[in-house]
């Protein structure tokens, strides 16, 4: 089998457990590892892949032959991720620009859904600057977002001041004149995960259809190596099996929803069905 997970840890663990149950991995270093996505979903170039939440539920609600293993490989708070130059607040948001890598990008998704839940954002009342298309090849932007103009850089455009805010996470550029348009943006997403009871999930496990299905003993060793691995972290930060992903990935699929990043509802039983079937498995062997 083909392997994309971007931690060390977990890919050491997963390697192992599955040659042991008899199958051997090659690990394919892709990093950033967002860039397999696109070839797991739609060519199945990859057998066990780490991919965003929101690439999984597109490629589920797209009839892509993928399910869901249920590990968590990164969390973290988003609420920080909405950034300007100049000082606006988001109360200001209406009516200005907004630059975002991907309209489908996970970050973008979970912020989107704090502007409308926490703030009262009408997000087509925001004039929406997307760079990259999603890695689902079936998927098409809302009619109301427009597509920055080809050889166009999110980085470039939001610090020479062409775009009012920018949504980024790992790609916020070092400049100090950045501010978040949250007012304490980690405190604010503290309240909310602490109301909700989890940290937004950002990247899950990914496998092949037809991997489950050839390789399920090997599949399901290597969840129980990578659930061992989550479980050495004192914080317990990174929800391992069925019922532990059940809230986060319902709500980032409602979210989803109402953003137009899914063409139907993904309901979370559906990728517990998909998934016990693949894998010829009862949910409870995978912490459903």
């Amino acid at each position: 089998m083909k392997l994309v997970v971007g931690r060390d840890d977990l890919a050491a663990a997963a390697t192992e457990a599955a040659r042991v149950s008899g199958t051997e991995v090659e690990r394919l270093d892709v990093r950033p590892v967002h860039k397999a996505s696109r070839g797991f979903v739609n060519d199945a170039a990859v057998d066990v892949c780490e991919v965003a939440v929101v690439t999984l539920l597109q490629a589920v609600a797209y009839s892509r032959p993928v399910v869901l293993l249920p590990v968590t490989t990164l969390v973290r708070a988003q609420h920080q991720t909405l950034v300007s130059l100049s000082g606006l607040p988001v109360e200001s948001l209406e009516g200005r620009s907004v630059g975002v890598r991907s309209w489908s990008q996970t970050t973008g998704v979970w912020l989107r859904g704090f502007l409308t839940e926490q703030f009262g954002v009408d997000l087509r009342k925001v004039d929406w600057r997307v760079y990259e298309a999603g890695h689902v090849d079936a998927y098409q932007d809302p009619t109301w977002v427009t597509r920055a103009p080809a050889g166009a850089g999110l980085q470039a455009d939001f610090l020479d001041g062409r775009l009012d805010y920018g949504v980024m996470g790992n790609g916020l550029p070092s400049d100090d004149r950045i501010r978040t348009a949250i007012p304490d943006a980690l405190g604010v997403a503290a309240e909310w995960s602490a109301r909700k009871g989890f940290t937004p999930i950002n990247h899950v496990i990914g496998v092949s259809a037809a991997a489950a299905r050839k390789h399920s003993a090997a599949i399901c060793a290597m969840y129980d190596a990578m659930r061992d691995v989550a479980a050495q972290d004192p914080g317990g930060s990174e929800p391992v099996g069925f019922e532990a992903l059940r809230a986060p990935i319902s709500l980032a699929a409602a979210y989803a929803l109402e953003q137009e990043v899914l063409p139907r509802p993904v309901a979370f039983d559906e990728l517990l069905a998909q998934s016990s079937e693949a894998l010829g498995v009862r949910p409870s062997r995978l912490g459903g």
